[in-house]
């Protein structure tokens, strides 16, 4: 049996490195599996689609990868789907961004799945998990771990498409005007903080509050909030918190490796020729691998800037702040999974997932910045 196996993948290898084309069909098939909705025959039919999004017009790397999937979807189309793009405001407010889409009065949407907690809470598990995986980890749990199928059918229920389009990366852990040595340090303290983040964060005492990004200066210059997380060194600089926050913080512990996803009107998206919905989940997949890497080199740049020419007091969540805080995350987890029939389901195969490419990673990349790295 051993040898027969063993011949068998042989043989697959030796077709995928001779009959590439097999291999393309295969990859196709597997990946693009909702492409098949629509019709087969290529025509010159055009389509014009408006996209809404979370965030502020224009806005770095969030905003600009808006843009770039609209021009590629628009040179990959030969002009036949062209995609306008509005900043969060100017279509519709920045979190209604949802229900436009869902309502059909926008085609497609981007942000981040945590936003829309309020429709269903497993939506969280496809944003960030606080204490889970990091980029490289979720992005193969959802392509080729299950996680498609299951945010296929949560927002299959909104009539909507979703898929990758994005990752931040580990974030840093806010901006904050008092010292965090303990875990009574976040009692009574006001944070700008969604998704499951901001449950841990009243599990400890403090009081999350959801702001779209461009409200956060301003909120917390007016006292509106006493802390805040966005992003990483990049984006905090551009936002000025630098200037209204003495202490930055980190790890992100809240946000490990944050999905941020387009969604399309599934109508929509199935009256499209099956090439215009090729053409559209590669323009998206192509801006997952574009946004991670734009925020892993402008966070290494401009978080020397913060050092060197802001002189920001960075500090590091001390265990006894981290230890109660993987606690609650997990009270939450079991919480969500209690109440939720699907969030359970999510979870379910999100932790299973987690601890298998564990045992990977702790021989690979933890040896690596542990040992290699340093």
């Amino acid at each position: 049996m051993k040898k027969l196996n063993r011949k068998t993948f042989i043989k697959g290898i030796a077709l995928a490195t001779v009959g590439l084309p097999i291999a393309i069909r295969s990859c196709s098939s597997q990946n693009f599996a909702q492409t098949n909705q629509g019709p087969n025959i290529i025509t010159n039919k055009k389509f014009e689609w408006k996209m809404v999004t979370t965030w502020p017009p224009g806005f770095p790397v969030l905003g600009e990868s808006c843009t770039i999937l609209a021009d590629l979807v628009e040179k990959m189309s030969a002009g036949r789907l062209k995609i306008k793009v509005f900043g969060g405001g100017e279509l519709v407010p920045a979190l209604e961004a949802f229900e436009a889409v869902q309502s059909g009065a926008a085609d497609m949407g981007s942000g981040a799945a945590y936003y829309w907690a309020g429709k269903a809470p497993a939506t969280q598990f496809f944003a960030s998990v606080p204490f889970g995986m990091n980029a490289q980890q979720i992005n193969a749990w959802v392509m080729t771990g299950g996680g498609q199928e299951l945010w296929d059918e949560l927002y299959g229920q909104f009539n909507l498409v979703p898929l990758l389009a994005g990752n931040s990366g580990v974030q840093m852990g806010g901006w904050f005007n008092r010292e965090i040595n303990t875990i009574e340090d976040f009692k009574g303290l006001k944070m700008r903080m969604p998704g499951l983040g901001g449950k841990v964060l009243e599990r400890a005492g403090g009081a999350p509050v959801l702001l779209a990004g461009g409200e956060i200066y301003t909120g917390l210059e007016r006292g509106i909030i006493d802390a805040t997380e966005w992003i990483g060194p990049y984006h905090d600089y551009k936002m000025g918190f630098h200037e209204i926050a003495k202490y930055y913080y980190s790890p992100g512990w809240h946000e490990t490796g944050t999905i941020l996803e387009m969604f399309i009107n599934k109508d929509r998206f199935e009256a499209l020729p099956n090439d215009l919905q090729a053409i559209v989940r590669t323009a998206a997949a192509y801006i997952n691998s574009w946004m991670l890497s734009e925020f892993e080199t402008k966070n290494s740049i401009y978080l020397k800037k913060l050092i060197e020419e802001e002189n920001v007091d960075i500090r590091k969540f001390p265990e006894v702040v981290l230890q109660p805080l993987r606690e609650y995350t997990t009270e939450i987890l079991d919480d969500l999974s209690n109440k939720d029939a699907f969030s359970k389901k999510v979870y379910a195969s999100y932790d299973k997932f987690r601890k298998q490419i564990g045992d990977w990673s702790d021989l690979t990349e933890k040896e690596y910045y542990n040992n290699i790295l340093s």
